[in-house]
């Protein structure tokens, strides 16, 4: 767990960083106005990668998203990318007051250590969270070599 150093609510510090946060909620930066897109926010969508034999394994959070939303390719042999958009979930009626969840297109690639059989991809979208299986690719997995002597 990570933690945080607590200080009170008087102390200067929290002063300046309700300043900082207030700032980029004006200039847009951060999505808090509702203006910008996913882009702004960081890094989408949060992606954690494992390998386990000859399988990588990327999921992916995608709350909000539906499978016609998006878009995955597999370029180069070893290069994953992941498109789509979260659109506006707009309150007709209503007014906002914090709109913290951004909205937009999105696209997000990386690069994989290996080369990877994209034919053999598998990929299901459950809850919110897609789950990538990759299978290495057969020019990218280890061989034998037999040494010859005299």
């Amino acid at each position: 767990m990570i933690g945080s150093r607590w200080l009170p609510a008087s102390t200067g510090f929290n002063q300046l960083q309700q300043l900082h946060n207030e700032m980029n909620r004006l200039f847009g930066r951060g999505g808090g106005n509702g203006s910008g897109g996913l882009e702004q926010t960081g890094v989408f969508p949060p992606l954690n990668v494992w390998e386990e034999g000859d399988k990588l394994f990327v999921e992916a959070e995608l709350p909000g998203l539906e499978l016609k939303d998006m878009e995955i390719t597999v370029t180069n042999g070893n290069q994953l990318t992941i498109k789509g958009e979260r659109k506006v979930n707009a309150a007709d009626k209503g007014v906002w007051h914090r709109q913290e969840r951004a909205v937009g297109t999105f696209v997000r690639s990386l690069t994989l250590p290996y080369n990877i059989d994209a034919d053999k991809v598998d990929a299901k979208f459950e809850n919110g969270v897609l789950l990538m299986t990759l299978p290495r690719h057969e020019s990218a997995k280890p061989r034998k070599i037999e040494v010859k002597g005299e």
